[in-house]
């Protein structure tokens, strides 16, 4: 079985200056996952680590935290507008193209939610694998708000209503729901070969962490992450 392990970062990020290689406790963010990267890396055969970004100060601290690429995000991929699917799939057919050989399973490794475990990435992998009808696979939360309950939009009007119509009347009583925390996304094949543009499909499959885990969003997700790392918050080695 044939893996590429994607890690993917832009270097525009608007609402945190350059998160991606900005120090958290100690070292640059990308360099989490690129270490996630090559711990699975050292479980599982023919596995191969990709980067993709279009910034050469990201790409030079990859190469000094153990990955190197000649791969360069086209501009086009490194907009605002762009989604993640596109990124990771123009990285894909790049190493495939080099190294003349088709990838079974891709591991995207998304750097501003680096509160993961190889215990979760190996969980998830096989919840993957014992599916057959699978497509991918990506990891959630359990969540602080509920569209059934207590998450609401704006009408056309100006007025509220809830996201999800519901006769809910308690918190308990409402659907089970997920949040999506970004951290890791393990797709098929066949995702890709079937030209999908959005992560969540018909055969999508969840994997559900037993502790915090969280994106980097703003200002505050960075000094929240810094502050539970060095004070041994987290409950487990990151």
């Amino acid at each position: 079985m044939e893996i590429l392990i994607t890690i993917c970062g832009r270097g525009g990020s608007k609402s945190v200056i350059g998160k991606n290689i900005r120090n958290l406790n100690g070292k640059p963010l990308i360099a989490y996952s690129i270490n996630h990267a090559i711990e699975f890396s050292k479980i599982f055969n023919n596995v191969t680590i990709g980067i993709s970004s279009d910034d050469q100060k990201i790409l030079e601290t990859a190469n000094k935290y153990g990955v190197k690429t000649e791969y360069i995000r086209p501009k086009k991929l490194a907009t605002d507008q762009c989604g993640k699917v596109d990124v990771i799939k123009d990285l894909l057919f790049f190493h495939e193209k080099k190294e003349n050989k088709n990838f079974d399973i891709i591991l995207d490794l998304d750097i501003t939610s680096p509160m993961r475990t190889i215990l979760d990435l190996k969980k998830g992998f096989k919840k993957l694998l014992d599916d057959k009808d699978s497509i991918n696979l990506f990891s959630v939360s359990n969540p602080n708000r509920n569209p059934y309950f207590n998450m609401v939009e704006l009408k056309y009007n100006g007025y509220c209503k809830l996201i999800k119509n519901s006769n809910v009347k308690a918190r308990q009583m409402a659907p089970v729901v997920y949040d999506m925390n970004a951290s890791f996304y393990f797709y098929k094949r066949n995702f890709f070969s079937k030209n999908y543009k959005r992560v969540v499909t018909e055969k999508s499959l969840c994997f559900l962490m037993d502790h915090v885990c969280f994106d980097i969003d703003h200002e505050i997700d960075f000094d929240i992450m810094d502050y539970l790392i060095k004070n041994n918050k987290l409950g487990f080695k990151l």
